[in-house]
């Protein structure tokens, strides 16, 4: 949305205390936007020591989730739940690095403890959309490390094969993983295409990862 000039020398020429009550008002009403500058302003911590907290909490909410496994529509749903924590943390703190380590934590993790609830996951449909919902986060984590300094490959390279070899171990999912373009050799090889960009879109414009 943009504000003309006028409306901005309007708000500029508050007094301070009419300013502070709607600076709180609309924090109020924005909950990333109030964290963002909590974290800012306020907390001690770092982008580094808050990841570490995620990467806990992460880790703990798999733990959980997959030993009172209940149905794959209902670990997809976690999953949806702990990504959104990441994308909060990211917004909060913009630890693009951390995005890139908590998503492959979280995938690894959920792979690795749920092998045998996705081989033997009922209904198909349901189960579809779960390995779908796996492989277009794997293509956003690809997509991330491809925007990143080329040295910084080689940080993700032990978790990226580890990844490779949790799908390589279930065949529902690298049978999606076919049918949605996605090669898992750039995981087990930790090298992803340089034109990685051009291989989603044309994927996605033909109708996959949804």
């Amino acid at each position: 949305m943009q504000f003309d000039k006028e409306f901005k020398t309007a708000i500029h020429h508050l007094p301070s205390i009419e300013k502070d009550k709607l600076i709180l008002r609309l924090l109020k009403k924005d909950l990333n936007l109030a964290n963002k500058l909590l974290f800012e302003l306020v907390d001690t911590s770092s982008a580094t020591e808050r990841r570490e907290s995620v990467e806990r909490h992460i880790v703990s909410n798999v733990n959980r989730m997959s030993k009172g496994f209940y149905s794959i529509g209902y670990l997809n749903m976690d999953v949806r739940y702990l990504s959104g924590d990441i994308t909060e943390h990211v917004k909060i703190t913009k630890d693009k690095y951390g995005e890139v380590s908590l998503n492959l934590l979280l995938l690894s993790e959920v792979l690795k403890q749920n092998k045998d609830n996705i081989l033997n996951a009922r209904p198909p449909v349901k189960l579809r959309k779960f390995c779908t919902a796996i492989i277009a986060r794997i293509f956003k984590v690809l997509l991330l490390i491809n925007k990143m300094d080329e040295d910084l490959l080689l940080d993700f390279k032990e978790d990226l094969m580890l990844l490779g070899g949790l799908m390589s171990e279930n065949n529902k999912l690298m049978n999606t993983a076919v049918k949605n373009g996605l090669d898992v050799n750039w995981l087990l090889n930790a090298e992803i295409p340089e034109n990685i960009n051009e291989i989603h879109k044309k994927i996605r414009a033909q109708g996959f990862l949804k």
